[in-house]
């Protein structure tokens, strides 16, 4: 790829995140994307084959210039399943501020707009993967509350930590984002932990 396609794609993406975020995911089309960056939609077809790969892209896009692999790279050092519990919520929970705006725009539209839909699967599948290698890492250690199975705790861990929630906690109690990971961390060691 071009030094140009890689630019043009980038452009594609950074107009694609600004238009959902300012839309709150409502209407944001090919057509508006392709406008935003000045080039044709078919142009826009040319880099990414479909809306949904677009907006799978653009979540990817996203977590890469908000650095979210390296933040998860904590996760590989810890050396037990509280420990990794604990780190989960703080690189979650602070992360979650950083991305709100795009989250809250494609919430909104997922349930009209397939494209969004699969693309916020997408991205809380990964998020469902990091709370099932924890809740193993528990299991495995013999540390896993036993009123749980492996499923049940992914599941309400998952729910627990979900944007809907911190969403309530933060903005509608007015939580700040260092209370919020410190009561979660006490609330999901209680929960999880034996």
């Amino acid at each position: 790829m071009s030094r140009n396609e890689i630019d043009t794609k980038s452009r594609i993406l950074e107009a694609t995140w600004r238009l959902l975020e300012a839309q709150q995911g409502q209407g944001v089309s090919m057509s508006d994307i392709a406008s935003e960056v000045g080039i044709s939609r078919q142009a826009v077809y040319l880099h990414f084959a479909s809306r949904t790969e677009l907006m799978i892209a653009t979540l990817s896009y996203v977590d890469q210039v908000k650095g979210l692999d390296e933040r998860l790279e904590r996760l590989q050092s810890v050396r037990s399943g509280a420990e990794h519990l604990e780190a989960c919520v703080e690189v979650w929970g602070n992360y979650i501020p950083e991305i709100d705006g795009l989250a809250r725009a494609i919430m909104l539209a997922k349930d009209t707009d397939e494209a969004m839909a699969a693309a916020w699967n997408n991205s809380m599948g990964c998020l469902r993967d990091v709370c099932r290698t924890t809740i193993e890492m528990l299991d495995r250690e013999g540390r896993l509350n036993t009123e749980w199975t492996q499923d049940e705790a992914t599941d309400m861990l998952w729910t627990m930590i979900s944007i809907p929630n911190w969403e309530q906690l933060t903005i509608e109690c007015g939580w700040s984002t260092r209370q919020y990971v410190q009561y979660m961390k006490a609330l999901l060691k209680r929960t999880f932990v034996q």
